[in-house]
Formats: C-alpha cells, sequence, structure tokens
C-alpha cells in the first residue's frame, strides 16, 4: 500500500477528473442548447472519457488496497460566450489536469509509490492527446471566427467522434 499522502493524492486526483467529466457535460449541454450537436457529441464523449478516467484511478486505488473517499463535484459554468469559448475553457481545464497529473507523479517518485508512478505513466501520455486534441480545435475556431457554413462544417467534423473503447483497468 502507498503512503496516506499518496492515497490522499490519488483520492484528490480521482476527484478531479469526476470533476472534469462534470465539467464537460456541462459544456456539451451548453452546445446542444446552441444547436451545435456535434460539439455537443464531442464534449459528451469527452465527458464519458474522464469519468472513465476517474474510475481508472478508483479502480487502481481499490486493487493497491487503498480506500476511496469521493468528494462533492463542483457546479460547472452552464453559460459561455461563445461556442469557441467552451473549447477555450476544455483546452484550459485539460492543461489543469496535465498539471495536476504531473505533481501527482512527482509526489509518488518522491514517496517512493513505484506501482502508482506505473499507473501515472498512462496518464501523462493521455494528457498529450488531450491537450493536442483541444489545442487543435481552438486553433480551428481561431481560423473560423465568425464564418456560419465553417462553423457548421467544424460541428460536423466535431459530431463524427466516435467514442474509443475504455483501457483495461490496472490493478
Amino acid at each position: 500500500m502507498f503512503s496516506q499522502t499518496v492515497q490522499d493524492a490519488i483520492n484528490e486526483q480521482i476527484n478531479n477528473e469526476f470533476s472534469a467529466s462534470y465539467s464537460y457535460l456541462a459544456m456539451s449541454t451548453y452546445c446542444e442548447r446552441q444547436n451545435f450537436l456535434g460539439c455537443s457529441r464531442w464534449l459528451r464523449i469527452q465527458s464519458q472519457e474522464e469519468y472513465g478516467h476517474g474510475t481508472r484511478l478508483l479502480d487502481f486505488l481499490i486493487a493497491r488496497g487503498g480506500t476511496v473517499v469521493l468528494k462533492a463535484v463542483p457546479e460547472p459554468p452552464v453559460q459561455y460566450k461563445s461556442i469557441a469559448a467552451v473549447f477555450e475553457q476544455a483546452l484550459s481545464q485539460e492543461q489543469e489536469v496535465t498539471q495536476q497529473i504531473d505533481r501527482l507523479y512527482e509526489l509518488a517518485l518522491k514517496e517512493k509509490a513505484f506501482a502508482a508512478l506505473v499507473q501515472l505513466q498512462w496518464f501523462i501520455t493521455e494528457q498529450v492527446e488531450e491537450e493536442k486534441s483541444a489545442r487543435e480545435i481552438v486553433a480551428k475556431f481561431h481560423l473560423l471566427r465568425d464564418d456560419p457554413a465553417a462553423l457548421l462544417d467544424l460541428d460536423r467534423e466535431l459530431g463524427s467522434r466516435t467514442r474509443e473503447t475504455a483501457p483495461a483497468t490496472a490493478g
């Protein structure tokens, strides 16, 4: 088992992942209300992925004999300036999660929680992809500006996203 410090930090990250999931769900509903159904679909799938990240850590902690402590999830915003602002927030959120994972990895290394390091390696790789995807979408929104036809094309493109198969949980 890990030190209490590492266990607490993993629990905090579980909560962070569930919070990110909840935030993406709120973003999705905003987009749906604006009739950007492709954006809504992309964000809904992202919400499911973040939930999967939380459960991956939850399962890992249980497998290591730890105690999972679920906390309240903060209420996410429900209004945004624009659809582009939604994805700017998504990028910012991913950058924040990357910092959280990095701090958790650093703590696990300091505490010599080697099993946690192996588990967190997956998250580090995943965050590179998460940030890249969000950054590319934000760049497209900036390029398109207020071109209605181009925005509809981007919405259609984002709506073509399919749910990836969930990665196996590590114990």
